[in-house]
């Protein structure tokens, strides 16, 4: 997670509840459920390339935004893969039905903390 600014951390305004984020948690697990209950997936994580073109596609801008982080944080094809995941994941907890710009910039987000953060020693 990226780093609260000052505003944030000075803020009075409630966060979301914990009993909020778990009912998003659980919706988000059984859109899941449904989603691959006719194949051995259990969760986004799990899904086979074949299970990403059926449920991680992508619009025009969207696509143009992960080629763009491709090459700019040049990301391998399985970083590729495991950006649309987490897209697919975040969307599921916005219970949003397609995974839109904003749902990839996050996990796009993300992967470059990954990468600069936790490189090889």
């Amino acid at each position: 997670m990226p780093a609260l600014t000052a505003e944030e951390i000075a803020s009075t305004t409630a966060g979301e509840p914990s009993a909020a984020i778990r009912e998003r948690v659980d919706a988000a697990r059984l859109l899941q459920h449904e989603r691959f209950r006719r194949s051995h997936i259990q969760s986004n994580a799990e899904m086979t390339p074949k299970a990403m073109r059926k449920f991680c596609e992508l619009d025009a801008p969207s696509r143009r935004l992960l080629e763009q982080a491709m090459s700019r944080l040049a990301l391998s094809a399985r970083a590729y893969d495991r950006v649309l995941k987490v897209a697919r994941t975040i969307a599921d907890l916005a219970a949003s039905e397609s995974i839109e710009s904003p749902h990839l910039a996050e996990a796009i987000h993300y992967r470059a903390l990954d990468k600069a953060y936790f490189r090889p020693m």
